[in-house]
């Protein structure tokens, strides 16, 4: 059986981007592994591992919960993205790509969570 979070499209692209953050920060200063590292491959994870665990869960309204974590996680990594640009760890044209990618994951959480509050809204007017 599979899970319901294999079905969505956001999983598996956070999944991806999650990977490229891994293979981004490995290329990092040495220094920066219990920092930067550590920070953006936990951001990054966050936003699938949220999405999944959120559905898992038995109610729409806890699936939004967990949606809402991943957009906060979301806006961590991209601000942590901003800084390795600023400092200059990646190029400008790097942070573009991923930046573009990142919005897009964000745009795909906030259509999931606006569908999931339609979905919830007509379950209960139809109860």
């Amino acid at each position: 059986m599979k899970k319901p979070h294999k079905r969505l499209d956001l999983w598996h692209k956070s999944m991806d981007f999650a990977e490229t953050m891994y293979e981004m920060t490995a290329d990092f200063p040495e220094h920066e592994k219990f920092g930067l590292i550590s920070q953006i491959r936990r951001a990054a994870i966050s936003i699938p591992a949220n999405v999944a665990e959120g559905a898992a869960r038995k109610s729409t309204k806890e699936f939004i919960q967990f949606i809402h974590v991943a957009m906060g996680s979301c806006s961590e990594l991209d601000t942590q993205l901003e800084l390795v640009k600023r400092i200059g760890y990646i190029s400008c044209e790097y942070w573009q790509e991923i930046d573009e990618y990142l919005s897009n994951i964000d745009c795909m959480l906030v259509g999931l969570r606006n569908s999931l509050r339609m979905d919830n809204k007509s379950l209960t007017a139809n109860a």
